[in-house]
């Protein structure tokens, strides 16, 4: 019998040992050290200032319409020229990066404002959503144990093949509204584990010595832009079949 209540009192205090654990993990950033501590403050006060330049560069879309085919082109070539800038070179990687965002709100400017026309709430949804999934996956990435989701840098590579291909071929054969959707909600699905997978492996490239925040905010940005994009998409799209909806009521009444 006594052996019998101690097996009980074993598990409860290890069970309560696993409760411990787990609670005292979500505030354990021990495994990080302070120099990627510092690093990781750097890449995210870069990354608001490219959020703030990509909102300006919407902005300008909106007054004198400039997105297009040479705000992409010029986000490609500041990209470009940034990854070929030596790293002495700090304030001219950071304008860089700064006319990179700038050029990129830009070019999403016509779907920021197609939104905006249609209901201006969709897009603070969108990017308050967008934030809040950042957010919450960015957290868990530094939470969790090192290394340990970078495996999945593989599946996502396979799936991002899988929506060029897919893409590809449906500009070349024409697509269908179920494709679309696919596309919309498996690159969400990919982007949002980039954000996993891409802040492991800024902490983890932290760790050997690679301290370049310029390039870890460049990355973090296309993570996110790319989340926010699909995410205003669908929102815009259901917001247009719920409105096709009460137009073919009031037909009907």
């Amino acid at each position: 019998m006594e052996s019998f209540t101690s097996f009980f009192d074993s598990q409860s205090s290890s069970s309560s040992s696993r409760n411990r654990w787990s609670y005292e993990s979500l505030k354990n950033f021990r495994q990080i050290s302070p120099v990627v501590q510092t690093h990781l403050k750097k890449v995210y006060l870069s990354l608001c200032c490219a959020l703030v330049a990509s909102a300006a560069g919407a902005y300008l879309h909106i007054l004198w319409n400039i997105g297009g085919l040479l705000t992409t082109l010029g986000c490609v070539g500041s990209i470009a020229w940034l990854m070929s800038t030596p790293l002495y070179e700090e304030q001219k990687r950071m304008a860089l990066l700064m006319a990179a965002a700038l050029f990129k709100g830009a070019s999403i400017g016509p779907l920021i404002e197609l939104a905006i026309d249609f209901d201006p709430s969709i897009v603070i949804g969108a990017f308050v959503g967008c934030a809040m999934a950042f957010g919450c996956f960015s957290a868990a990435a530094m939470v969790a144990r090192r290394r340990e989701y970078l495996y999945l840098g593989g599946l996502l590579s396979s799936g991002l093949s899988i929506l060029f291909w897919l893409h590809f071929a449906s500009s070349i054969f024409g697509g269908s509204m179920a494709l679309f959707k696919f596309e919309v909600y498996f690159g969400l699905l990919v982007f949002v584990g980039y954000i996993v997978v891409d802040t492991q492996d800024i902490i983890e490239m932290a760790h050997y010595g690679d301290l370049d925040y310029i390039k870890h905010a460049l990355t973090l940005f296309a993570d996110f832009v790319a989340v926010f994009v699909r995410i205003l998409v669908i929102m815009l799209k259901n917001a247009s079949d719920k409105e096709e909806k009460k137009k073919k009521k009031k037909k009907r009444n």
